[in-house]
């Protein structure tokens, strides 16, 4: 019912009245423009001055939409648009990874007068707006893939419930020793971040660090050796040894069985012989029956140790360049969370080299029991009659 001069003012003083944001609150809410708010408030405050017509312009005044002017404009921004459009073209909303300026180059290319903010007009009436990717494609997953998580479960349930160790394991990602640059923020005076280097090229006096972890998923513990070589089935397994022996024997001193749930891959996979050549010799050596549980493939970021542990480690060293060992292995064992978590670190300065063969005769004497339930992902390591362990010692 009002005028022209009556609908921006009636704008500008709800946009007023709202304060902070009322301009553009208005503009989305009223589809006026920004441009025509703010002109209203200047009239409101006596800042400008009314036209011959009193600010009303004639029937049919103003400058005609481009989309009038120019009948081929949109069909071109189509037309630039469609090679880079993602998702089913049938959809009510789609979306391009060219930019504005882009667009409007393109488009003044072809003979058009437009610019950016015109272009992004344009493509929000015809239904495009800008997306990130989302993460929602697994892949192919495996047809036990249910299966063999509830195995993992119950078998885990079953070994707390008779006051056994089970742990979860995994080796968490490398990282560079040295004033490095690392994820994250924190506190520090205004105006003074921590200097760091530009390029993240290794630093060959420092290398890398390789934490391994062993999660007790029933007592909320986590333990950490921090690798200064190759991470090998060989370091896995002696992280597992350390922990055993710093914290594991003192809380079951009455284990018999060992559970240990692990990746499919790694230098704890299902496939890598000297993982188990190095469990047949822990077993052995600690007198424990070690059951050893893998997830299916394509589902370590399911294994608990990421989410119970290794997060909670991220989120403590965030932000602080990790200048040598020691300052990783502090940071690790410093790691806390609200719900009880504590975690002890030590480094381990072995060498452990790459590339070691297994024989077939070394894999034929573990003394391993496959589940009947996928074997490959499922078995038993039972330590050696000691009159075995005793012949075997003296093969060459």
């Amino acid at each position: 019912m009002l005028d022209e001069r009556g609908r921006r003012r009636f704008a500008a003083a709800e946009a007023l009245a709202a304060g902070w944001g009322g301009i553009a609150a208005v503009c989305e809410a009223t589809g006026i423009a920004r441009s025509t708010i703010g002109y209203g408030l200047r009239e409101l405050r006596g800042q400008a001055p009314d036209s011959a017509l009193g600010g009303i312009r004639r029937k049919g005044a103003g400058r005609k939409p481009l989309t009038e002017t120019d009948p081929t404009l949109l069909s071109d921004l189509e037309n630039l648009v469609d090679p880079a459009t993602c998702g089913d073209p049938m959809s009510p909303l789609k979306w391009t990874s060219k930019s504005l300026r882009n667009l409007a180059g393109a488009l003044c290319a072809m003979g058009h007068r437009v610019g950016y903010d015109v272009v992004g007009t344009l493509l929000k009436r015809l239904g495009y707006s800008l997306q990130a990717n989302r993460k929602t494609i697994e892949g192919s997953g495996h047809v036990d893939r249910d299966a063999q998580f509830q195995h993992i479960a119950e078998t885990v349930k079953a070994a707390i419930a008779a006051d056994q160790p089970a742990i979860s394991v995994d080796t968490k990602k490398k990282e560079l020793v040295g004033d490095f640059k690392n994820g994250g923020r924190e506190y520090r005076p205004a105006g003074s971040p921590e200097q760091v280097r530009v390029h993240d090229f290794i630093d060959p006096k420092l290398g890398r660090a390789a934490p391994y972890g062993v999660y007790d998923v029933a007592d909320d513990k986590g333990w950490g050796s921090v690798g200064i070589d190759h991470d090998t089935a060989a370091f896995a397994v002696n992280a597992i040894r350390s922990w055993w022996m710093t914290m594991g024997r003192d809380r079951y001193p009455h284990a018999h069985t060992l559970t240990i749930t692990a990746d499919g891959g790694g230098s704890n996979g299902s496939r890598v012989g000297l993982w188990k050549i190095e469990l047949q010799k822990l077993a052995d050596e600690l007198a424990l029956t070690i059951v050893v549980l893998h997830l299916p493939p394509g589902t370590s970021k399911w294994n608990k140790i990421e989410h119970r542990l290794f997060s909670f480690i991220s989120r403590n060293w965030r932000g602080r360049p990790l200048t040598d060992y020691r300052t990783i292995v502090e940071l690790i064992a410093a790691t806390t969370s609200t719900a009880g978590l504590t975690v002890r670190c030590e480094l381990d300065e072995n060498l452990y080299p790459a590339g070691i063969k297994i024989s077939d005769a070394e894999m034929a004497a573990i003394n391993i029991l496959r589940h009947t339930f996928h074997g490959e992902w499922n078995y038993t390591i039972s330590p050696k009659p000691e009159k075995q362990r005793r012949n075997l010692s003296t093969l060459p």
